[in-house]
């Protein structure tokens, strides 16, 4: 302890653990007397006049923390604003912007030099960064498209926040809607990639519910395959079910399955059961689940099975149309022959 100057955990409290000298100066310590308090506690120095709290874990918050620390123009911003947001993203690298769009980059990190206004800047978690809506508008500029698309939907509805089976699960509510982007990327001007983020936000399906769904419907769509989407259907026994995709002219259903694991005999049962009212829905003809795997690694094997499948089912269509078509006819000349019988 210091006596009246409070412990330098305290100091380091708003900052998530990251101690910035000149803050500490200003609190009113000596230069020699922190130094040797900062080694004595075991504070690790990360940088010049930046020090970390001892057993602090080293993740991707303590990383921003410590290049952010004693720079008050730099906002946590694109990828790494997501992650700290709870929008999901596929990768997450430590990325800033400067809220004069000038500066260096810190080190082993990204800075993107455009600027950031007043009223686009969040505090969480210890950390300044961009708010959802514009942190949204910078992916749909300078992201690929699929990441961009991804964090989109998985900002514009409700999302869990870790895997299932944790009791009590945690979630993280919607943090914006598809009107406050769109009117936000209209208000972006000419700033690079503006026409880009158009076009991408016209593929935006705020009913997805997963990144495995995103991606599943964008390879459907580049293959030229529109299926409607979270399509509620009424099992015979009264059940409700809503499934991802459905081709209603074939009455193919396409279940995306995440990553998730059923957790509970119980789980697994009631999985089973829907699956089961599922394929006695009368609009159903076939179903095909494809994991999160299949999804993001072997993309154009589930396209080719999806097609495959569209095709065998026009094919039996067509064939059972022919064989009522020619059952017809051999009714109709039955009951001529018949009729000719009679007549003679």
């Amino acid at each position: 302890m210091t006596g009246e100057l409070g412990s330098l955990g305290e100091l380091a409290a708003g900052n998530g653990g990251v101690l910035v000298c000149a803050e500490a100066l200003a609190a009113g310590w000596s230069s020699g007397v922190l130094v040797r308090r900062l080694r004595k506690e075991g504070w690790r120095k990360v940088r010049a006049g930046v020090w970390v709290e001892p057993g602090r874990v080293g993740d991707l918050r303590l990383r921003l923390r410590v290049a952010q620390a004693g720079r008050p123009g730099l906002v946590v911003s694109h990828s790494a604003a997501a992650h700290v947001l709870g929008i999901e993203v596929p990768a997450v690298r430590p990325e800033f912007t400067h809220v004069h769009g000038r500066g260096r980059a810190p080190e082993g990190c990204v800075l993107h030099r455009t600027a950031v206004g007043a009223d686009e800047v969040v505090a969480v978690a210890g950390l300044r960064l961009t708010s959802g809506v514009r942190t949204l508008v910078d992916l749909l500029r300078t992201a690929e498209r699929d990441a961009a698309l991804v964090a989109v939907e998985s900002a514009l509805t409700r999302r869990p926040l870790g895997p299932a089976g944790g009791v009590p699960r945690r979630w993280r509510e919607q943090v914006t809607d598809l009107h406050a982007v769109s009117e936000a990327v209209a208000g972006a001007g000419q700033r690079r990639g503006v026409v880009a983020a158009r076009q991408r936000l016209a593929l935006v399906d705020p009913r997805s519910g997963s990144p495995a769904e995103t991606v599943a419907r964008l390879r459907m769509y580049d293959a030229g395959l529109r299926p409607l989407s979270q399509v509620p259907f009424t099992a015979p026994n009264g059940r409700r079910i809503r499934v991802d995709f459905f081709f209603p002219v074939a009455g193919l259903v396409v279940e995306i399955e995440g990553y998730a694991f059923h957790g509970s005999r119980a789980a697994h049962l009631a999985d089973v059961e829907r699956f089961n009212d599922l394929g006695r829905c009368p609009e159903v003809r076939r179903i095909l689940r494809f994991t999160a795997g299949d999804v993001f690694e072997w993309p154009q094997r589930m396209v080719h099975t999806i097609r495959a499948a569209l095709g065998e089912i026009a094919a039996g269509g067509d064939h059972a149309a022919a064989a009522a078509d020619a059952a017809a006819r051999a009714g109709a000349g039955a009951v001529a022959s018949a009729a000719a019988t009679a007549a003679a």
